[in-house]
């Protein structure tokens, strides 16, 4: 097993970079590594493979301290990944992509979805549940493809051929508030009452959830099936006490002994893989492919490269269903990172084992803004 970037020494933390010479590393995003590792109270940082730079901190790394940062969290708490098996008996790119609703849109008060959320959301935050939002966020319908781990697939109930759901989203304006909130007073600084930025840091992430099982319920009724439990569902953007610190997440996904789905892109395979870190990587592994492109970059580099035409089919023969032209380019493939290095470095570095790979069918950014059925679901191209 190849050995990580050694750790580096700073005055008060370590950061260690889980990645292989061939992996896309950003040296911006490593410097934001060393900048956090400055700070107050920092014991260690811990950077994954899909390590890119952020908006004051970066992305896919975990980030333990002795004083809570808001900041490293980001406003997006409780964003997360879950997967939901759906029973469809047949699944046509063209017809499944005609009748999803419109995720932009919150829920009618008679929508079946409202099922999963019986108690009443989080915080009494309506506002945005059962949406998806923008950036990087999706639902996308999906296959089991190659099963990596008979063992770990057994244990979740998956087989090669079956349909799933992957739901990535979270709190929308609700994390946004909290740290809001924050910042007016502190800007980056620590949080001066952590127990209470917790608490409502924890509504956000329960929310999240709820989020996801309500966007996966809306899709499922949508599509004629059955709406289910997800068999992973694990949060990305976050802090936790861990042995009397703060281990703050932010593009990093819980690692030890959880399941967690590695999303790829819009034209290329997912990976479930069961995460078995250690402290040495804050207990962690990667969430994503990781982005190697800025969007001013993709949205450039793509217009001159892609039509609308071919990023709305994927190499894989998916179909991408998004209005939003400019968001079609900076969420493009070729935007992000090899998920197969990603990959390649967790297994490397024996901080997790690869379960199984999805690869997509129909992935939802935003609504088709095409013409409509009567009842208000978009018509698909005749």
């Amino acid at each position: 097993m190849p050995s990580p970037t050694p750790s580096l020494t700073t005055a008060t933390a370590t950061v260690t970079v889980f990645a292989s010479p061939e992996s896309w590393i950003e040296s911006d995003a490593v410097r934001q590594c060393h900048q956090v590792a400055a700070l107050d109270g920092m014991r260690h940082v811990a950077a994954m493979p899909d390590l890119h730079p952020g908006k004051g901190a970066p992305i896919g790394a975990a980030m333990a301290s002795t004083v809570l940062y808001p900041h490293l969290v980001g406003s997006d708490i409780g964003c997360g990944i879950a997967v939901f098996p759906i029973g469809l008996k047949r699944a046509v790119p063209e017809r499944i992509a005609a009748r999803f609703p419109d995720l932009d849109r919150s829920p009618d008060p008679d929508d079946p979805a409202w099922a999963v959320a019986p108690g009443g959301p989080p915080a009494g935050h309506v506002e945005g549940l059962g949406t998806v939002g923008r950036g990087n966020h999706f639902v996308e319908l999906a296959r089991i493809d190659t099963v990596l781990a008979a063992d770990h697939a057994d244990r979740l109930g998956l087989a090669a051929g079956d349909l799933v759901l992957i739901v990535h989203s979270g709190s929308r304006g609700l994390g946004e508030r909290i740290l809001r909130a924050h910042t007016g007073s502190h800007g980056a600084g620590p949080a001066p009452d952590p127990a209470g930025y917790l608490a409502r840091h924890d509504e956000a992430v329960r929310w999240g959830a709820l989020n996801r099982r309500m966007l996966a319920a809306r899709v499922a009724h949508a599509l004629g099936a059955a709406p289910t439990e997800p068999v992973v569902d694990q949060c990305h953007n976050l802090v936790e006490v861990r042995d009397g610190e703060y281990l703050h997440r932010k593009g990093a996904a819980p690692g030890d002994g959880r399941d967690v789905l590695v999303a790829g892109t819009r034209g290329t395979p997912s990976y479930l893989v069961a995460g078995h870190a250690g402290p040495t990587a804050n207990h962690s592994v990667a969430h994503g492919a990781g982005r190697k492109m800025s969007r001013a970059d993709a949205l450039r580099r793509g217009r001159a490269k892609h039509t609308v035409a071919q990023l709305r089919r994927t190499p894989v023969g998916s179909l991408v269903v998004c209005g939003d032209r400019q968001l079609l380019f900076e969420e493009a493939p070729t935007a992000y990172k090899r998920i197969e290095q990603v990959v390649a470095d967790l297994v490397a570095h024996d901080l997790a084992t690869p379960v199984a790979s999805t690869v997509p069918l129909v992935t939802y950014k935003t609504p088709d803004p095409g013409p409509t059925h009567r009842d208000g679901r978009r018509r698909g191209r005749e």
